[in-house]
């Protein structure tokens, strides 16, 4: 290689050498670099976990301090714990009632000594043993006593309880013939903890009073039957009393003796009454009344109650009112002699604490339920003195009233409404009473009836042509009743107090097709007697005159149709509009209102008993009636073809033929001749299960049981015959219904 080539070579050589000695500079100062920063890093660290072990070690001081006061306070909440345990042990040791604790094994933890001294200081007994162990033992040294039950059954059953949440108490006898209440309740961690309760005293003073009440229930139903017994040897003397003297009554006597007769007869009925009262209180206290259901009409019910009571309602200047939601049926089945009896009980005591104002009794109903029965809601309101709301409870028990006994001014038992109270609750309901002092107050119940199966409700409909009403009544109730009934029917019922309010409201009548009037009037006496009556508008209307049933005939009124006496019932209402509708019909003014038969009344009383003829003369001897007894069913057969009497009383037992045989051929007899019906009333002396129903089906139109009253009696007649006491010659027959004549009783 010359030199040039080596120059060159070196030149190369030196250059790479500065290069790589270049490159290992950076790298070097890259070293130094990163050398630095982990120093710098470095240093920030051992300043940091200085820091650290600084803050370490003053923690740690704090925790030094920390637990020195933990431990003090625990040494102090051990120690308490410790007292409180002492404490309640002690407490525990001093019970007289057993006391231990098992573990979820069954296994006794501790127990006091109330719980272990049962056992006698066995050794086996103790902390430690098994539950099942203890109850064996037991029964081994005869500490228990199981009774009747096996051994081994009453400890599986005693430890079967265990597996039970809540677990049941039990009570077990002991030897001594002292009972334990075992109260074992389960704890968080599945042990129990369980109370032995002492109950020796309890269960022998639970014995003396089953037995006091044994004794006691034993001397109630001797005193009921007694009460019941007395009762009915009661009633028979004072039934022949109460006739006796209403027969006394109707001789000839002087002012004096009449004033003793009536003194006799009155004070023979209030001992009546309570006699009764008493009878049903003791059959209720012995639970041997039972309702007896039976097909009834409720509406006749209702009203033969008001018309009871309204002369009552009367002499005091009372409105006696009856509301029958139209749409209930005319036959319901149920106890209708017991539900008088609450209605008679609430109506009379409603008219005795009313002074002024009005009585009204309301009956609405529900349609039929899926079991055939339909709630039945009747209510008794009056405007009465009221009734505190201290003594609302009060007044339901026995022999209380409102009054207190030292200053009594109306009479009675006090029994009425506790008697009504447990019929109503008999029948499915409970009375309800709602009052204010100086108000008023009405008391109400509901109870279910059944529906008697094929017969169908009624369904009210007016009259053809017929489309407004003008009821004129000076009663607010009664009038305002009358109009809600006519709205009912879908017609348009106009109000007033007086013939001159109505007069002031104008022309107010629709008029049909050919121009005839298509409105209708029901006015009362003071409206028929003014002035203004026909009301201007209202001419040529027919005309239906309102009166009360406790009131006297009224003056004649040659343009009604008829009367309507209220309370009125369903039938009377739509045979009134009847006549309307007729009357509308025929386009003319409303004629007189054909005569009732004129002279006196036939009546045929089919009755075999000497006695009761003699009686049921005497009672109807002062009245324009013709009587004909027949002695047997088939001579009152004879003797109504015969004489073509206006009513037939017909006793249903009878020699040779009964009543309901001599009802079916005089049925048959009728039917045959295409003669009218002659309404017959059943008299029988027993009110049987299913009796109602034989007889009714005979053909009969009433049905009365004996004892019968002179007022019943009435009752039956104008019932079957509507407005004829009113027409036969004389006032007697009339005048007796409305005063409620002095009554005898047929047997």
């Amino acid at each position: 290689m010359d030199l040039g080539d080596r120059l060159v070579a070196e030149r190369r050589a030196r250059l790479a050498a500065e290069r790589l000695l270049e490159l290992k500079s950076r790298e070097l100062f890259a070293a130094n670099r990163k050398l630095a920063e982990h120093a710098r890093a470095l240093s920030e660290e051992i300043v940091i976990q200085r820091r650290v072990v600084e803050d370490a070690h003053s923690v740690a001081d704090q925790l030094r301090g920390e637990n020195a006061r933990v431990r003090s306070d625990l040494d102090t909440a051990t120690e308490a714990r410790t007292v409180a345990e002492n404490r309640l042990w002690l407490a525990l040791e001093t019970i007289r009632d057993g006391f231990a604790i098992y573990d979820p094994a069954g296994r006794l933890v501790v127990a006091n000594r109330a719980y272990i001294s049962v056992f006698e200081g066995l050794e086996e007994v103790g902390p430690g043993a098994f539950a099942r162990d203890i109850l064996r033992i037991g029964l081994e040294e005869g500490i228990f006593d199981p009774g009747d039950e096996p051994p081994t059954a009453w400890v599986e059953g005693m430890i079967d309880r265990w597996n039970h949440d809540p677990i049941e108490p039990r009570v077990i006898r002991l030897w001594n013939g002292r009972y334990i209440r075992l109260v074992d309740r389960r704890g968080n961690d599945g042990g129990v903890v369980s109370l032995a309760l002492d109950i020796t005293d309890a269960v022998r003073r639970e014995r003396q009073l089953r037995d006091a009440r044994s004794r006691a229930e034993a001397a109630s139903r001797a005193k009921s039957a007694f009460l019941a017994t007395m009762s009915h040897e009661l009633r028979t003397p004072m039934n022949g009393v109460v006739g006796m003297a209403e027969l006394l009554g109707e001789t000839q006597l002087s002012e004096e003796q009449r004033l003793y007769v009536q003194t006799i007869k009155s004070s023979s009925e209030a001992l009546l009454l309570i006699i009764n009262d008493v009878l049903d209180y003791s059959k209720l206290e012995a639970e041997k009344l039972t309702l007896k259901p039976e097909p009834f009409d409720l509406e006749r019910l209702v009203h033969e109650v008001a018309t009871m009571m309204a002369h009552a309602a009367a002499e005091k200047g009372l409105t006696l009112a009856v509301d029958v939601d139209l749409t209930l049926p005319p036959v319901l089945v149920g106890d209708a002699g017991r539900l008088r009896q609450v209605l008679v009980n609430l109506v009379g005591n409603a008219v005795k604490f009313t002074e002024t104002g009005h009585v009204l009794i309301s009956v609405t109903g529900s349609p039929p339920g899926q079991d055939g029965r339909r709630a039945v809601s009747l209510m008794v309101d009056d405007t009465g003195i009221g009734i505190s709301p201290d003594m609302r409870d009060h007044i339901f028990g026995e022999f209380n009233q409102v009054e207190d006994a030292r200053n009594r001014k109306y009479e009675g038992t006090g029994l009425g409404l506790a008697i009504s109270r447990q019929l109503v609750r008999l029948m499915g309901g409970e009375i309800r009473l709602t009052s204010e002092p100086g108000v008023g107050s009405t008391f109400g119940f509901t109870i279910g009836l059944g529906d008697e199966p094929g017969v169908p409700a009624q369904e009210p409909c007016p009259p053809p042509g017929l489309h407004r009403a003008l009821v004129i009544d000076r009663d607010p109730v009664t009038r305002g009743l009358l109009a809600r009934q006519l709205r009912q029917l879908r017609l348009t019922a106009i109000e007033a107090a007086t013939a001159a309010e109505a007069a002031a409201l104008g022309p107010l009548v629709w008029a049909g097709a050919d121009g005839a009037a298509a409105g209708a009037i029901f006015a009362d006496e003071a409206a028929l007697a003014a002035a203004e009556f026909p009301p201007r508008g209202w001419a040529g209307c027919p005309v239906v005159r309102l009166a009360m049933t406790s009131a006297l005939p009224g003056r004649d009124c040659p343009g009604a149709l008829g009367t309507l006496v209220r309370p009125a019932l369903r039938g009377d209402l739509f045979a009134a509009l009847d006549a309307v509708g007729r009357a509308l019909a025929a386009s003319r003014p409303a004629g007189a209102q054909p005569a009732s038969p004129a002279g006196r009344l036939r009546v045929l009383a089919a009755e075999d008993n000497r006695t009761n003829q003699l009686v049921f003369s005497k009672m109807l001897k002062d009245l324009p009636i013709d009587i004909t007894f027949a002695g047997t069913g088939g001579e009152a057969v004879e003797l109504h073809a015969a004489m073509a009497p206006d009513i037939v009383f017909m006793d249903i037992s009878m020699p040779e033929m009964d009543g309901r045989e001599a009802t079916r051929r005089i049925r048959a007899a009728e039917a045959a001749a295409g003669a009218p019906r002659t309404p017959v009333v059943a008299l029988t002396a027993h009110a049987l299960d299913g009796d109602r129903e034989d007889v009714l089906a005979a053909g009969v139109d009433l049905y009365l049981t004996k004892p019968l009253k002179k007022s019943a009696i009435l009752e039956a007649i104008e019932a079957c015959l509507p407005g004829v006491m009113e027409n036969l010659s004389g006032s007697d027959m009339a005048s007796g219904a409305a005063e409620r004549a002095p009554e005898a009783t047929v047997a």
